[in-house]
């Protein structure tokens, strides 16, 4: 590039040019990738703003690059493609803030991991999902329903707590707590099945997270052992919000058709509308699994399993008290309009007679001991982590911006679909 020093203005020394060069360059990337953080970057340089070449730049955008051009450029994306972090966004935030240690999950669309902050050296459990994963199945709703969820969460104990998201040009970033005393799916596999009090225990928190839910009209949708946690002292932590449905009233209904296999209610294999007892269903299976060590209806062969879920009756053996066996029965009810919770919600749980050891104030404030402790010694200890997940490299990647790495063909086209989509909430919402 020229820079011309005559008509412009006062002659530009040379420190000044290679500053106003190197903003231009930056400018010309941050158009495949979005304007917003860019104009926020410049908007701090009061010379850059002044001069008047970045002026005109500002009005009426440059050529492209040639390497940057394309034969077909793509349309702009539309509406729904523009996922916007709100108010959990943290427009400062950004990977290099953080120590990436070790994957301890993975998903569809990336992996979670744990993480220390530089400055606070504090642990958190990083979810890092890759946006073009998310457009590829068009799931940017899902995960839009994740983030609500995971704000609206302000007070209650059993759920997992988001403390602020942000992104780079390829990827999404949510901040979680870190809870490490391992996956129930996890323990359940090492136990087989858990003794009554147990079972109870982990079935009034997760009734209690449920009850919570639905009381902000939030329909939960996929409760199962992978999708509850253990802390480190016992108590059950629900997380993985992405199949939430949410404005759900008391007697409103929806009709997509999600969930995990093994847990799905017969209203939604029929895929007729369903409603929050959906919710009690998939606990009435979670809970058989915690007694039994199989969840109801079970079958290798997935087509068999959905016929029994539909028209095999239920099947109880023995050993299980008359009360276990009684909510079994009201939750795992086929016609949802006949089930334990059809009525009054978490209210005919909570009074069921299979809860009358539980002191549910004691409950909601932790002042139940946990039967089973973790023993957890700290933040690193990963013992109750799957090593499948644990033993895995973390990606170099995942702790860069695009900004410092080569941006690849993959990344670019990630960045122009999600155009528009970085966002910077008003100063007083900043976390």
């Amino acid at each position: 590039m020229t820079v011309k020093a005559a008509a412009a203005g006062p002659a530009l020394s040379y420190a000044k040019m290679r500053g106003m060069v190197a903003i231009l360059i930056a400018f010309m990337k941050q158009r495949r990738m979005g304007l917003n953080d860019f104009i926020q970057k410049i908007a701090t340089n009061s010379y850059a703003c002044k001069h008047p070449e970045v002026q005109s730049i500002l009005k009426i955008s440059p050529p492209q690059e040639p390497e940057l051009m394309n034969a077909n450029p793509s349309p702009p994306p539309s509406p729904s493609q523009q996922i916007n972090l709100g108010p959990s966004s943290n427009p400062h935030a950004k990977p290099s803030d953080f120590h990436f240690l070790k994957v301890i999950g993975k998903g569809s669309f990336g992996k979670v991991l744990l993480a220390r902050h530089k400055a606070e050296e504090q642990f958190y459990a990083v979810k890092v999902l890759q946006k073009k994963a998310i457009l590829k199945k068009k799931e940017e709703k899902h995960i839009m329903s994740e983030r609500n969820v995971l704000l609206k969460n302000v007070k209650h104990p059993f759920l997992v707590g988001l403390h602020f998201s942000f992104q780079t040009a390829d990827k999404l970033y949510f901040v979680l707590d870190y809870i490490n005393g391992g996956e129930l799916f996890y323990h359940l596999q090492r136990e087989r099945c858990f003794l009554e009090p147990r079972a109870r225990f982990y079935a009034a928190e997760i009734a209690s997270a449920l009850g919570y839910l639905h009381s902000l009209n939030i329909v939960y949708r996929d409760l199962k052992p992978e999708n509850i946690l253990l802390d480190s002292q016992g108590h059950i932590v629900l997380t993985d919000f992405g199949l939430c449905k949410e404005n759900i009233e008391h007697n409103g209904t929806t009709s997509t058709f999600c969930g995990t296999p093994e847990y799905l209610a017969p209203e939604v294999l029929h895929k007729q509308p369903y409603d929050r007892t959906v919710d009690w269903w998939c606990l009435g299976a979670v809970l058989y699994e915690m007694l039994y060590g199989l969840p109801p209806f079970y079958s290798r062969n997935t087509a068999e399993m959905y016929d029994n879920i539909l028209n095999k009756p239920l099947q109880l053996k023995p050993n299980i008290t008359n009360s276990a066996r009684h909510l079994l029965e009201g939750l795992l009810q086929k016609d949802r309009t006949k089930r334990l919770g059809a009525k009054e919600d978490f209210m005919e749980i909570k009074n069921h007679i299979f809860f009358s050891p539980i002191n549910w104030d004691d409950l909601i404030n932790k002042k139940i001991t946990p039967p089973f402790n973790p023993n957890v010694s700290g933040p690193s200890d990963l013992r109750h982590f799957d090593p499948e997940f644990t033993d895995e490299p973390v990606p170099n990647s995942i702790g860069q911006s695009p900004d410092s790495i080569l941006i690849t063909a993959s990344v670019k086209e990630a960045a122009e679909a999600f155009l528009g989509f970085s966002y910077a909430p008003p100063m007083d919402s900043f976390l």
